[in-house]
């Protein structure tokens, strides 16, 4: 079987961060940081440079800061359930920090494209 080399590079440019960030959706949740997706995508443009020598820095040294790695768990109450002993009567809230989720879209955008190149879901 023919093996072949998937190279992925750990740098990070500041386009990819601006693309990322852009594509996250203005409605949702804030994160840790309690910054709004809205307010995140303008700011971004005068820090994405910044952003991307964290991001380059976290992969090529194999390290996630602690405090990244941090979350908050909120459980609501759906509406109008009839037995709230089930767990489909409950929805999560995740918050996370911001630069994790740029750091995960990255890391999905690199495997999404490993995938479509070797062809491995067909």
């Amino acid at each position: 079987m023919e093996q072949r080399a998937f190279n992925i590079s750990f740098i990070i440019l500041k386009e990819e961060i601006n693309k990322l960030i852009r594509s996250f959706l203005n409605g949702k949740a804030l994160g840790l940081n309690g910054i709004l997706n809205k307010v995140f995508k303008v700011v971004v443009l005068i820090i994405a440079k910044d952003l991307a020598k964290i991001a380059s820095y976290c992969f090529i040294n194999e390290i996630i800061l602690k405090n990244l790695k941090e979350f908050i768990t909120v459980v609501l109450c759906k509406e109008r359930k009839k037995y709230y002993f089930l767990l489909s009567s409950y929805k999560l809230i995740i918050f996370k920090n911001m630069l994790v989720k740029v750091l995960e879209k990255h890391v999905v955008n690199i495997m999404l494209k490993a995938v479509e190149e070797y062809r491995l879901l067909l």
